[in-house]
């Protein structure tokens, strides 16, 4: 009887099923767009029940269009937005408030006021991140002191707390299971990711009554079971899409990264069952928890990637597709001079900078829509410049390969300019969609039906970029970019 794993990829913009057969192959992708709600400048929200619903739709959908018979579906794993935030009532099962996005700017003050204690050595030391309103809990904090009647709630035990994953999971399995996985807990800035528990402290200094927390499993464990129909299908993986990307990639090794070019942009660098502490700003997570250890990476986070080539999109409707960004970008070729810098919301690592606000410099009469598609394409490669070399600085090694994954890594100028900007080959696999790949494997891995190296010999890569471009451009472009950066930083303070 053939067996098939289905990974759920729920994203910043979309619901994915993606339907893997026992090779490791995708046979079948569904796929959502959801809304994008901007109550206020700086604030980014999503509807928790149009997650919800578009993510069972496109699960059903995958099912039903490749006629997979539901028992012949070995397991689900479910890969997520991380930090995005969900609160709901446990007794109604219904959220609250709008999930909070990660992009989200509005708890900016309550992290001042967390440094103001004196709070970030100690955040740092605990949970591996830095105090910014990227993070959950600031996030469920401005939830239960701003929705009326939610503290109270709280205090009696009858809200529940969780990112995508868990919300996922208490709808999938009828409110049976309230629970995330190691990978996503890391995120939250409540977690002691040394051992292995939630922080009183923290939840002390934010006013969180610790009954809101999900239970936290390894990556690849029990997470309940999901109806369809009358067959039972159990939920056997789950991960922080950018965890699940590294391990999709293959990246078990210390030393070993991944690139991810989603809605925003991560850079992961496996460091073992080691903790290693940024002197440069990057953050250390949890990678996975696997076969009763727990592996982590250093992470560099770039809020603003693929968004921006949404905005060209949506906000200033200069291409009608974002493929079309390669096209236009191609007409630009050799024209150096403009800069664009995406810090909608905010700037990321190194710098994290909630104040700094996106900006165009370098414009002169004759630059058009091409040299701006051109200069925003760029900019996510200059984003992974600026991490690269922290990750390098930190852990001491020089990366020979940067693996990509994720939609833009399909743009071939993009890639180019990636190799060509850092100096390093870039490697693309086959299967971009490394995020999915990663919670089929876990799910997989738990039921028996794969084991590690199976990824391994499954990947295989569809073309290496090599770095073309003469040290003296390169150096000249990237010192532009650096002076742009300088410039929008602090903006709205």
């Amino acid at each position: 009887m053939e067996k098939f794993i289905i990974a759920l990829d729920q994203g910043t913009t979309s619901s994915r099923a993606v339907l893997f057969n026992k090779e490791g192959q995708i046979v079948g992708v569904a796929q959502q767009e959801f809304r994008q709600i901007f109550p206020k400048p700086g604030w980014v929200e999503h509807d928790p029940m149009e997650i919800l619903n578009s993510q069972l739709a496109m699960l059903s959908k995958v099912i039903d269009d490749h006629h997979v018979t539901p028992k012949n579906i070995a397991a689900i794993g479910i890969t997520n937005q991380r930090e995005t935030t969900v609160v709901w009532n446990r007794k109604t099962g219904r959220p609250i408030f709008n999930a909070i996005v990660w992009q989200d700017k509005r708890t900016a003050p309550i992290c001042e006021a967390l440094k103001s204690q004196g709070l970030e050595e100690y955040v740092r030391d605990t949970t591996g991140l830095v105090i910014d309103s990227y993070f959950s809990a600031t996030k469920i904090k401005w939830i239960l002191d701003n929705v009326e009647g939610a503290r109270a709630l709280a205090t009696k035990g009858e809200l529940a707390f969780g990112t995508v994953d868990s919300w996922l999971i208490w709808n999938m399995t009828g409110g049976t299971v309230h629970a995330t996985d190691y990978s996503n807990a890391s995120r939250t800035m409540l977690y002691d990711i040394r051992r292995l528990a939630w922080n009183k402290k923290l939840l002390q200094a934010l006013d969180i009554p610790g009954s809101v927390l999900p239970e936290v499993k390894p990556s690849a464990s029990d997470f309940g079971i999901w109806k369809h129909g009358d067959v039972e299908i159990p939920i056997r993986g789950v991960a922080g899409d950018q965890q699940a990307a590294l391990f999709g990639q293959a990246c078990f090794t210390p030393g070993m990264a991944k690139n991810t070019y989603g809605t925003g942009c991560f850079m992961l660098l496996n460091t073992g069952t080691n903790i290693q502490q940024s002197k440069n700003g990057l953050i250390t997570t949890i990678a996975w928890g696997l076969d009763g250890k727990v592996e982590y990476a250093l992470e560099g986070s770039v809020f603003i990637a693929g968004a921006a080539i949404q905005w060209l999109r949506d906000s200033l409707h200069i291409i009608d597709q974002s493929k079309d960004s390669e096209y236009f970008a191609a007409k630009a070729l050799g024209v150096d001079d403009v800069y664009v810098v995406p810090a909608f919301a905010g700037l990321g690592a190194p710098y994290w900078d909630m104040y700094a606000r996106g900006a165009i410099f370098g414009l002169t009469r004759d630059t058009g829509k091409d040299h701006l598609i051109k200069a925003t394409l760029e900019s996510l490669a200059y984003q992974t410049k600026d991490i690269l070399m922290a990750m390098e600085e930190d852990a001491g090694i020089k990366l020979s390969s940067l693996k990509v994954d994720g939609g833009a890594s399909a743009n071939n100028i993009l890639m180019q300019f990636q190799a060509d900007i850092l100096a390093t080959e870039v490697e693309r696999p086959e299967v971009i969609e490394s995020t999915a790949v990663g919670a089929a494997y876990l799910a997989g891995i738990h039921v028996g039906l794969w084991k590690k190296e199976d990824i391994v010999n499954h990947r295989k890569v569809q073309k290496v970029f090599n770095p073309a471009m003469e040290a003296a451009r390169r150096d000249k472009l990237y010192r532009g970019w650096k002076k742009a950066v300088e410039r929008c930083k602090g903006w709205a303070e």
